[in-house]
């Protein structure tokens, strides 16, 4: 299952049922986990591990060292988990020692083509970054956000579970659990409904979103005066207060 003209260190890990195309080159710190196909042209560097039923496509650059200035060869690492999509030319960079020392991809990941994960990000589970997406460094997404395509993520920024951007959409600010947003730079277009529904949130659930983004972006209220108005219906609904909470400990602030 590995191509005579790849070239596979010995001390690399590999599971069993694993291909690993033509010309890609796997380091020794290297582990591959189970029935993950590796295509031609791919490069895996470094302390890196790799779950199990992962497809990366031709000519992605794995697990190499972060574009940090302040890197010194510190083994830092990247861990990417079971049954992602990693399409073309993508690069995702191991972490620093100051950043925690750890990039980090979940579980059933859509990762198209020609997209960047910086050093020290934590992607959750079930994402879909679209063509030319890139987060900065000390990234951190939930689970099941969309990317539209050449969305830009700058550094430390936070994006919330089941948010969706536009196409080219920039933030440099956290953007909350649940958005609908787009822009240079982002602006809130009111909740994901549509990724909601599909991933079928009750009814209450959604009308208590909807009191709570209407009080936070369209009743003139400051962001503490939002606040104690979320509260109530925070503690009578989980997702509400998943969306408060997110927003309390923001460091960078939240988009408005």
């Amino acid at each position: 299952m590995i191509h005579p003209q790849a070239i596979v260190d010995p001390a690399a890990r590999i599971g069993s049922h694993v291909d690993i195309g033509a010309f890609s080159i796997i380091g020794p710190e290297v582990e591959i986990g189970e029935a993950t196909w590796i295509g031609p042209h791919v490069v895996i560097h470094g302390q890196t591990r790799i779950g199990t039923n992962n497809k990366i496509y031709q000519f992605c650059s794995i697990g190499e060292a972060p574009q940090h200035q302040g890197y010194k060869g510190e083994p830092t690492r990247l861990e990417i988990g079971d049954r992602n999509i990693i399409r073309e030319y993508c690069t995702f960079n191991r972490g620093t020692a100051g950043g925690g020392g750890v990039t980090r991809l979940g579980d059933d990941n859509f990762i198209m083509a020609y997209c960047h994960v910086a050093h020290d990000c934590h992607v959750g589970n079930r994402t879909i970054f679209a063509n030319g997406t890139s987060l900065a460094g000390h990234v951190t997404v939930q689970d099941q956000v969309i990317f539209g395509g050449f969305s830009m993520i700058h550094q430390f920024c936070r994006v919330g579970a089941h948010v969706m951007t536009g196409i080219s959409t920039v933030t440099f600010k956290d953007i909350p659990p649940y958005l609908l947003v787009a822009g240079n730079t982002a602006v809130p277009h009111g909740l994901n409904l549509r990724g909601l529904k599909r991933r079928n949130f009750s009814g209450e659930s959604i009308n208590s979103l909807r009191q709570a983004y209407k009080l936070l972006y369209k009743s003139g209220l400051r962001l503490n005066e939002a606040i104690e108005q979320i509260a109530p219906i925070a503690k009578a609904n989980a997702e509400v207060g998943h969306f408060l909470d997110f927003i309390k400990k923001s460091e960078r602030g939240i988009i408005r």
